[in-house]
């Protein structure tokens, strides 16, 4: 399977699992959770070739490991950055380093006045390295890099989760705790 064939279908799990499920009339439960057959049943209603192998492969092969399986492998959801209201069944996490998030230059303006807020998603996205933050920053143009102080965050009550793949989650980050 070529790279750009994953990442299109990538993409487009992306859509129905975090933002649409309506794209395809997919149904997912109140976790996030899309049984696998009919997700591959719809995929292919609406041209979108797609096999059990290839959804796999999606799955196993994603850098930012962003869906998984359930245990029997009969279902699948994204990890995080859904639009729409799902429960993750998020462990509450205490964050120990200084965590970071790559952003671009036309929004330096809006974070500096309110901070970081999570805009249409469920939270705001945190990562553990600079080299994942300057990443998801370059998918927009130039990066930026902002370290955040979460051990102070915590410290003073913000709640943070710790994604399935690794994804540091919270509700905002106010500009006191962000180092632009």
């Amino acid at each position: 399977m070529k790279e750009k064939d994953t990442k299109n279908i990538s993409k487009f799990l992306s859509l129905v699992l975090r933002h649409a499920p309506e794209t395809i009339q997919l149904k997912l439960d109140e976790n996030g959770w899309a049984n696998v057959d009919e997700l591959i049943s719809k995929c292919n209603q609406f041209g979108k070739e797609l096999d059990f192998e290839l959804l796999e492969e999606v799955v196993v092969t994603n850098d930012k490991k962003r869906f998984a399986f359930n245990e029997d492998l009969s279902k699948i959801r994204a990890n995080q950055g859904h639009s729409i209201d799902v429960d993750l069944n998020l462990n509450e996490s205490q964050p120990t380093d200084f965590l970071y998030h790559g952003t671009v230059e036309k929004f330096i303006g809006s974070i500096i006045n309110d901070g970081l807020q999570k805009m249409s998603r469920q939270h705001v996205h945190l990562s553990k390295d600079i080299e994942t933050a300057l990443k998801v920053g370059s998918r927009r143009g130039k990066p930026i890099v902002l370290r955040i102080d979460a051990p102070k965050m915590f410290e003073n009550g913000c709640k943070f989760y710790l994604s399935e793949n690794n994804v540091w989650l919270t509700d905002n980050v106010p500009v006191k705790y962000i180092e632009f």
